[in-house]
């Protein structure tokens, strides 16, 4: 790609501008593909950033550049806004919630990743990635990629909190799309329990942390039966 090129003209050459856009997949064998792939490098990702945190010299902090990281991972050569929050309004197809509109992105990010970082000594980790998973996915601050991307810093958040990275080979997101139904539904849960509480808490997503709680105990289950096998 070139960012500008010459064009001849009486008075010699001038100089256009031409801004670089992305390349995105629209055949649908190469886009599964790349689905794929980006999958794998967002788990890689994920991995990479707890250790970083746990072996770092500064304490973790959930910034809007963490979900912005994500987010680029999971749609990169998908969508033209990878990495980019959303422009415009958004709606959720069999949902009840409607999205805030995207001039509204930037300052309710800012406001999930203080209350994670002010409450991080005080909330479990459990509680803290069920907050990430919930707001992520209410406010929906990307084109596409909301869940994967909510998902991913949930389990960034979960892992770093507990102080070390979480053995398992099917994680919390693996486990998920496994029960889409009960996730869907600890979600409207959420979103029903803010609107009456009309604050973060770790009581407006009790439900969802319930599910994430028990997953992780699958996720454990599984290692202690693998490492008990004779």
């Amino acid at each position: 790609m070139k960012s500008s090129v010459a064009a001849e003209s009486g008075d010699g050459p001038i100089r256009h501008s031409r801004a670089e856009t992305p390349t995105i997949i629209t055949d649908s064998q190469e886009k599964a593909r790349l689905e794929s792939a980006n999958s794998l490098r967002l788990t890689d990702r994920v991995k990479e950033m707890v250790l970083d945190a746990l072996h770092g010299d500064r304490p973790f902090r959930l910034r809007p550049s963490t979900l912005l990281d994500l987010n680029r991972c999971a749609i990169e050569g998908l969508d033209s806004y990878a990495g980019n929050w959303r422009p415009a309004a958004i709606g959720i197809e069999k949902s009840k919630h409607q999205p805030p509109g995207g001039h509204l992105v930037p300052e309710l990010v800012e406001e999930l990743c203080d209350y994670v970082n002010d409450n991080w000594a005080q909330s479990s980790a459990i509680n803290l990635s069920a907050v990430v998973m919930w707001r992520v996915n209410w406010i929906h601050p990307f084109t596409d990629g909301n869940g994967r991307t909510a998902r991913a810093a949930s389990e960034l958040v979960l892992n770093v909190r507990s102080g070390f990275f979480l053995p398992g080979v099917k994680t919390i997101p693996e486990r998920i799309l496994l029960r889409r139904a009960d996730y869907y539904g600890c979600l409207e849960d959420a979103d029903r329990r803010f609107g009456e509480l009309g604050t973060l808490s770790d009581e407006v997503v009790c439900d969802l942390a319930s599910l994430l709680e028990s997953m992780l105990a699958l996720q454990l289950q599984d290692i202690h039966e693998k490492a008990a096998e004779t």
